[in-house]
């Protein structure tokens, strides 16, 4: 039965995800006069659907992603359809076409930011100051002398204005060596410590804690619900930035990348945490899926926007064909890059 509810719970928070960043692109695209065929929630066979106008709606049956099929896309389906090339995605300026592209990943944002918005205000928000509330006893912070009071303000010369930060900047630190921590005493004196963490349990096991922990006052009401809904989509933002960034310079490996099986298993872990929990987890999914879909790779929509910027400044149009086939080997090379992901997430089950 859990397994069931866990299933169930990772379909709908997947399925809404999916939703809202696919009706960004299907509204812009029926705004601005593009044919748009299908509007889908979920992959391969077709379980159910009807039509309305020109376009289909559908459910399918691998509940994993979605997508909405313009015109455009297939030049070949579109003159066998004789899809007026006025309603072609390549017919439309460059700046309408960005706004159809663009859609996807904003939708996304906004429903991270109504969520966090709709925890704060019916179950409070958090301060985040990142003051430590407790150093555990013969750990690594309170053997250099951090005490409980102190502000962080720096870690290895960035800046701390959250206790997300800290969770961040302490989690890319390199575990082996000292770490710089600047903090703000009690009365007003900066110190600096260089701090190194203790290792923890053997094999996959393994961990490193510093020994510090951080409790934050609960807020409630509306204004505090809009203070702590901007600093903690600040916050995720920051977080999903600096994670990518690392992606590309090998700061994040591969086996270190989750994807369906990995989020399933987040997912349960979530649902005996309560409501709030799994919104949170919502809300920073869809983050995720907003700051990935706007990558400069063919297949992704930042892909797409990369090709109008270069069109832009080549001063023409780019052959619709040859980038069409770009996007398809950079989907298969994507979904490739997925089995792989998948194949690490169910070892690590084990």
């Amino acid at each position: 039965m859990t397994i069931l509810l866990n299933l169930l719970l990772f379909i709908i928070i997947l399925g809404v995800i999916v939703f809202v960043h696919e009706a960004g692109h299907f509204l812009l695209a029926k705004l601005n006069g593009v044919y748009v065929y299908e509007f889908a929630i979920g992959m391969g066979p077709k379980l159910c659907g009807f039509k309305k106008g020109d376009t289909e709606y559908n459910l399918r049956a691998i509940p994993i992603g979605g997508f909405c099929q313009l015109a455009g896309e297939d030049l070949d389906d579109d003159d066998a359809k004789k899809v007026p090339k006025n309603k072609r995605l390549q017919s439309k300026k460059a700046w309408q076409r960005f706004l159809i592209m663009v859609f996807g990943p904003v939708n996304n944002f906004l429903l991270a930011i109504l969520l966090l918005f709709f925890i704060a205000l019916v179950w409070g928000g958090n301060t985040m100051n990142p003051v430590i509330s407790t150093v555990e006893k013969n750990s690594a912070a309170a053997s250099v002398g951090l005490e409980k009071g102190d502000r962080i303000l720096k870690i290895n010369g960035h800046k701390i204005t959250t206790n997300d930060d800290v969770s961040l900047y302490l989690a890319i630190a390199e575990p082996t060596k000292k770490n710089e921590i600047v903090v703000e005493k009690e009365n007003g004196i900066e110190e600096t410590y260089l701090v190194k963490p203790k290792k923890v349990g053997k094999g996959k096991e393994v961990s490193y804690r510093y020994g510090i922990g951080f409790k934050q006052k609960k807020t409630t009401g509306f204004v505090n619900a809009i203070v702590y809904t901007y600093k903690k989509t600040i916050s995720m933002f920051k977080q999903m930035f600096i994670t990518i960034g690392m992606l590309f310079t090998g700061g994040v490996k591969l086996n270190q990348l989750a994807g369906p099986v990995g989020i399933y298993s987040v997912v349960g872990a979530q649902r005996t945490a309560g409501i709030a929990n799994i919104l949170y987890l919502m809300a920073f999914l869809s983050v995720n899926v907003g700051f990935i879909n706007l990558l400069p790779i063919p297949a992704f929509d930042g892909g797409h926007i990369l090709f109008i910027i270069i069109e832009k400044i080549k001063g023409s149009p780019i052959n619709p064909d040859l980038e069409n086939k770009i996007h398809a080997i950079f989907l298969i090379l994507l979904m490739l890059l997925m089995i792989i992901i998948t194949f690490n997430d169910i070892l690590r089950l084990f």
